[in-house]
């Protein structure tokens, strides 16, 4: 891998791993296009790194608050009992837990069951298109008022979930269940990122233990570095756009990108296998 290659792909992980228009369905057509990508799973835990930063980054005032909290919890578990209803970071603490039990429950029974059926051109052309279809509905839904509570947040660890499928936007299924339940935008905003955290730390953790096995060539420690950053920027500016865009105008906008790049999709590599 050149340094140009290193810059680029830091690039498109930063950006298509926030926007929603799936990571994954992108990697998965592009090594289909040009081959497998020239990259490896040391690389690659990099890259998620950085994606990883720019949420820590971008929330670290509400994630200095979790903290505080979660330490509150931990030194005075019968005192935060009590303060439970007045205690909103105690409260999206539990949220956050809540969320994780969907897709950690899928990720270590049938992610790879799911990934060996759809992670191909054409189903994931397939999912681009299912993508593009629930981004589009939330544009018939408007500002809920709705605040967050175990039930839609359950719901929307589900829609999580169903994003281990290659094609569907992590960012994209939560945010359009939540607006789908009506919760109030300013909440789904921080939450559907702040969600993310542990199941993106935690897939970061299986890819270091593969990273591991093959540990660190001392020749891309540049194109590590350069990877890095450049996710790490990327995902950042990404990360501020989508929340500006979704709370001014919302998200059905990238309902077009998926629908073009889906039909695309299906449209060449159905021929291809036809």
């Amino acid at each position: 891998m050149n340094l140009l290659e290193s810059f680029l792909l830091g690039i498109l992980q930063g950006i298509t791993e926030f926007l929603p228009i799936s990571s994954s369905g992108h990697i998965v057509i592009a090594q289909a296009l040009l081959g497998n990508l020239p990259h490896g799973i040391t690389f690659e835990l990099i890259v998620h790194f950085g994606t990883l930063c720019s949420i820590v980054i971008y929330f670290h005032k509400d994630l200095a608050e979790l903290l505080r909290a979660a330490g509150r919890m931990i030194g005075s578990p019968l005192q935060t009992y009590r303060n439970y209803d007045d205690d909103y970071a105690t409260r999206l603490n539990l949220y956050i837990l809540v969320s994780m039990i969907p897709a950690g429950l899928a990720g270590f029974t049938i992610r790879h069951q799911i990934e060996e059926v759809f992670a191909n051109p054409v189903g994931v052309s397939l999912m681009f298109l299912v993508t593009g279809t629930f981004l589009y509905f939330t544009k018939f839904y408007g500002y809920g008022e709705r605040t967050l509570n175990i039930k839609n947040i359950f719901i929307v660890g589900l829609a999580q979930a169903f994003s281990l499928l290659p094609g569907v936007s992590r960012s994209g299924a939560t945010m359009a269940m939540a607006v789908f339940l009506k919760i109030n935008r300013d909440d789904i905003a921080r939450f559907t990122f702040l969600m993310m955290l542990p199941v993106i730390g935690g897939a970061m953790i299986v890819e270091a233990v593969e990273a591991s096995r093959v540990g660190l060539q001392e020749d891309m420690i540049f194109q590590y570095l350069i990877g890095f950053f450049t996710a790490l920027v990327s995902g950042y500016y990404a990360l501020k756009y989508l929340i500006r865009l979704f709370k001014s105008k919302g998200i059905h906008y990238f309902a077009w990108y998926c629908w073009f790049i889906g039909a695309l999709g299906l449209g060449y590599f159905g021929l291809m296998n036809s």
